[in-house]
């Protein structure tokens, strides 16, 4: 935030912090609609501590770019004056583009303003050649949108592991994938002509649970993502931590007590090689569970009884909840939420990795709130941070 108490630069600065001060307004005017829409513009003063004529001229504002509309129902205060007419998010005319690159695919959605998946689609990888693979993402994109002929795109929300620079717009290095500075948002940008957001997926889904999600009013929130990739967030006071060139969160090389699997750094037991979806595949096969590279085959081979596969997923959440631990030792969060299939698809798995993490601190955890669509909320998160974030600039055009 610029410094406004230096005397020899009074002509621009107060201008900067009168736009920083216009924007945070307008984005807690907006948030509040959102968590509890339908509202009062009364209320919505009373909850942000906004004078009423401010949150009456913001909620203009937002009307007349279609993000918000009144609501067909009356409500009194404590039945004494005139009825309210509460507003509400408008979430019948516009979406947001979410693409999440993977290791074996690429997932495509469209999401409205509350953060829910309206359609998507998984796109397989026949190479991941970066600019197939985003040629191939902005084609199933224009596909979702063809098939919504009322819904206008305010925008299009990239996420992916790795190191990802959300300020540049570039995935700076997947080693999974190969790509190393591949510029995401001027090559989306160019096939879908809406503007680009880019962001790491951990980081992304805190946005999420903070809009969307339990971590709502959280002061600091902690998610470790465990997938394919196995990286962290880490958010306090609405804010998610990125540090220089965006590369916070990068755990995928500390080390694991007693691991055995080798890493492509050349090291064995890195953690990332330890929780990998991969390596829970590879043991799964070696066991006799099931010949599929798909995780959520072994999820489904302990749901139909095989104590083998139940005890694999419960010892990939054990060994999650031990990251966990350490995680909390040092950044001591007052929520923690974890992506990791294990704890979102089985109580025995969430229960393992809880035990993990001990139980002072076991009521701290909880599994991401999008099981069925993590991926696919991961990219619209991106686009919707922003929105949320300053939306008197969502753009005219899209009207």
């Amino acid at each position: 935030m610029p410094r406004t108490a230096a005397p020899l630069l009074t002509s621009p600065i107060p201008r900067v912090a009168d736009s920083d001060r216009r924007r945070t307004s307008a984005s807690v005017v907006l948030r509040s609609v959102l968590e509890h829409g339908p509202v009062a513009r009364s209320t919505i003063a009373r909850l942000t501590g906004l004078s009423p004529a401010s949150v009456t001229d913001y909620c203009a504002r937002f009307a007349e770019l279609g993000l918000i509309r009144e609501s067909a129902v009356l409500r009194r205060s404590g039945g004494v004056g005139r009825p309210h007419l509460p507003v509400d998010l408008d979430d019948s005319r516009f979406v947001v583009g979410g693409v999440h690159v993977a290791v074996p695919y690429t997932t495509v959605a469209l999401l409205d303003l509350r953060g829910r998946v309206v359609a998507r689609r998984e796109v397989k990888h026949t190479g991941t050649e970066p600019g197939r693979v985003l040629a191939r993402a902005a084609d199933g994109l224009a596909a979702l949108l063809a098939g919504l002929p009322g819904s206008t795109a305010l925008g299009v929300g990239f996420a992916a592991g790795g190191w990802v620079d959300r300020d540049s717009g570039t995935v700076v290095e997947h080693p999974l994938l190969g790509w190393r500075e591949v510029a995401v948002r001027e090559v989306l940008g160019a096939r879908t002509g809406l503007p680009v957001h880019v962001d790491g997926h951990a980081r992304a889904l805190v946005n999420a649970e903070r809009l969307f999600g339990q971590a709502r009013g959280s002061r600091s929130v902690l998610h470790l993502f465990a997938g394919n990739v196995v990286d962290a967030a880490f958010a306090t006071h609405d804010e998610v931590h990125h540090g220089p060139r965006s590369q916070a969160g990068s755990i995928a090389h500390l080390p694991v007590p007693g691991g055995t699997e080798p890493c492509g750094c050349g090291r064995v037991g890195c953690l990332q090689a330890e929780l990998s979806e991969r390596t829970l595949c590879v043991r799964a096969r070696a066991a006799g569970v099931c010949h599929a590279a798909n995780p959520m085959r072994v999820v489904a081979a302990a749901a139909a009884g095989d104590p083998v596969a139940a005890e694999l997923l419960r010892e990939r959440s054990r060994r999650t909840g031990r990251a966990v631990g350490l995680l909390l030792d040092v950044l001591n969060p007052e929520q923690v939420v974890v992506t990791e299939i294990g704890a979102m698809h089985r109580e025995d798995c969430l229960a393992a990795l809880r035990e993990e993490v001990g139980a002072e601190r076991a009521a701290t955890v909880s599994p991401i709130a999008f099981p069925d669509s993590v991926l696919a909320v991961a990219g619209g998160a991106v686009a919707l941070d922003v929105l949320y974030r300053d939306p008197l600039a969502a753009s005219p055009d899209a009207i």
